[in-house]
């Protein structure tokens, strides 16, 4: 009878650890050796500060581009529903975010558009690798497309 129960208590521990829930909430500061950026310019964002829940992620980065330091706010619903920001030069950005419970992988899908008439396509993935919180990183638009691979590590 003990041995019935020592069973049935280790496999209870031991399948606590499939179910543990990801929370990318925190300050994240951005690891430029661990990371895989663009040659002649990145998307990267110095440091990112997530406030994750069950149902929506705010995402505020922090960066710099040409000189110029950035600041950007975005609230995303984890439904798939169409979400509204505030896009580059006033543009409103169209984004859609899932999250994957089977792989634990948040996809954020976004559309800006530009003042030629053209659009931007932005797709991210977050997802934990250890201690690091990683993005994959896809942009495309009529200049073409770029692909990169941003590491943080919490502060």
């Amino acid at each position: 009878m003990k041995n019935i129960v020592f069973v049935i208590a280790l496999v209870l521990l031991s399948s606590s650890g499939f179910s543990q829930k990801v929370n990318f909430s925190g300050t994240w500061n951005l690891n430029t050796e661990k990371s895989e950026m663009g040659d002649e310019f990145s998307l990267a964002p110095n440091s990112i500060i997530l406030d994750h829940s069950k149902k929506v992620i705010d995402v505020e980065k922090n960066g710099e581009f040409q000189g110029q330091s950035y600041t950007t706010n975005d609230h995303f619903t984890l439904d798939g529903v169409e979400c509204e920001n505030p896009g580059w030069m006033g543009a409103l950005k169209t984004s859609t975010a899932t999250w994957d419970k089977k792989t634990k992988v948040l996809k954020i899908s976004s559309i800006i558009p530009m003042e030629d008439g053209s659009e931007v396509v932005i797709i991210e993935e977050y997802v934990m690798n250890g201690d690091n919180l990683v993005i994959e990183t896809s942009a495309a638009s009529d200049y073409g497309e770029m692909v990169e691979r941003f590491v943080f590590d919490k502060q």
